[in-house]
């Protein structure tokens, strides 16, 4: 498939061609939403709003070869939106259960440290080391400089260390520093 000739299709009302931009991404919309939002429910709303809204909106997109990062844009903003929405509230099924498994409890210590940073370095660093993205996709995404993303990656990897440190647990790695 031919993305730029489908966007610009779509830029012209065709709603086929839409359609078929949405299904070559939904695993990258749903992969980028995870990374933000812990509930698949809440996944599927904000993928559903940023579908709508990439609908109503797409003949402002000035260059079809962005739609990809335009439409993650999107999706991001969304997910962002159903946070400070749900900020302060905490369902009783969102606590994860203890595991007797060590894998069971890296992973919730792996939440819980995600957690405890700021919403900028959990997706940062889920995006990278979770979701395994690379540089150039997730800087475009969050629409900044590669040299940026690399700042703020290291940034959050450290704070991310610190605060492994403060709770005395052992950073994988085996270094502490």
């Amino acid at each position: 498939m031919n993305i730029i000739k489908e966007v610009k299709r779509a830029r012209k009302g065709n709603k086929a061609s839409f359609e078929m931009l949405i299904r070559e991404y939904k695993t990258t919309m749903y992969r980028v939403s995870k990374t933000i939002l812990k509930q698949d429910e809440d996944c599927a709303d904000a993928i559903q709003e940023a579908i709508l809204k990439a609908f109503h909106s797409i003949k402002t997109l000035k260059e079809p070869k962005y739609f990809k990062t335009w439409l993650l844009r999107i999706v991001m903003n969304e997910c962002y939106t159903i946070i400070r929405k749900q900020k302060k509230v905490i369902q009783l099924d969102q606590v994860p259960e203890s595991s007797s498994l060590e894998e069971g409890y890296s992973k919730i210590e792996t939440k819980e440290l995600l957690y405890s940073l700021s919403e900028e370095d959990a997706s940062v660093l889920k995006l990278f080391y979770i979701k395994d993205l690379p540089i150039k996709e997730i800087a475009e995404v969050m629409d900044i400089p590669e040299n940026t993303l690399k700042t703020k990656l290291r940034r959050a990897k450290k704070r991310a260390q610190l605060q492994v440190k403060e709770e005395g647990l052992q950073w994988k790695s085996g270094n502490n520093s």
